[in-house]
């Protein structure tokens, strides 16, 4: 049964689950021989001395390699989803699209540490050198003024498909907008449309509140909204029908 769902599978969407496969394999092997992909290729803060502008790409192919799930549940999006997409958009403009959602969550990141990075860092500067907040801000405002290299800023590090992904739902949600779907504990189908913007609430309910922290919300929602613009770009040159617009 898995064989012929496998075969069936649309193009692009078989090789983004190989690739992402493979990818996450290599990340728990290859540190074995000294090759630590979630670092080289992982994205991390633009001030970074760590940060590589092809990680704005390479970042959303890799996952956590302590967790399972962050690949298992991002998978079975694309698998659920990505197959009637790409029917439905063709091959290249699905696969362009799930590249821009991706790089869009990179950006919404990145500027989120931009905006976060000093409240983040400063207690711990703070504590260790006896500072105040306000002086552990100036400390650091100026460490970065003078050119100096900050280790600590190579902790701001994010990987995932997740970005692609939620563009992947936003778009569904838009393009079969009351086609039924069953969430797992909820008992009756909801349509797409709801799912979507659900999703989206709650994402920014956790991104707002800090609830699960771990987790690049903003990314998330960076993803959609790169989706967002661009659906409504090619609904514009007719590119696409149908929808909620």
């Amino acid at each position: 049964m898995f064989g012929s769902l496998f075969r069936n599978m649309p193009t692009i969407t078989k090789n983004l689950l190989i690739i992402n496969v493979l990818v996450w394999i290599a990340q728990i092997i290859l540190p074995k021989i000294g090759i630590d992909l979630t670092e080289l290729l992982g994205l991390h803060f633009w001030m970074a001395s760590d940060f590589n502008p092809a990680q704005i790409v390479t970042y959303m192919f890799l996952h956590s390699d302590s967790d399972f799930t962050h690949l298992f549940f991002n998978m079975f999006s694309l698998l659920m989803f990505g197959p009637l997409l790409e029917r439905t958009l063709g091959e290249k403009r699905f696969l362009f699209y799930y590249i821009t959602c991706g790089i869009g969550a990179a950006l919404v990141q990145e500027l989120v540490w931009q905006f976060t990075w000093k409240d983040i860092f400063a207690p711990m500067f703070a504590n260790q050198a006896g500072w105040s907040m306000a002086e552990a801000h100036q400390a650091l405002d100026m460490a970065i003024a003078q050119g100096q290299n900050i280790p600590a800023l190579n902790a701001l590090l994010t990987v995932g498909a997740s970005g692609g992904i939620f563009g992947i739902l936003l778009a569904f949600g838009m393009l079969f907008p009351n086609l039924p779907l069953y969430i797992m504990f909820i008992p009756v189908p909801i349509k797409a449309k709801y799912m979507v913007w659900g999703y989206g609430a709650i994402e920014f309910f956790f991104g707002i509140s800090g609830t699960m922290s771990s987790v690049a919300h903003f990314a998330h929602l960076g993803g959609m909204l790169f989706g967002l613009l661009l659906l409504l770009y090619w609904k514009k040159k007719g590119n696409i029908s149908g929808g909620i617009y």
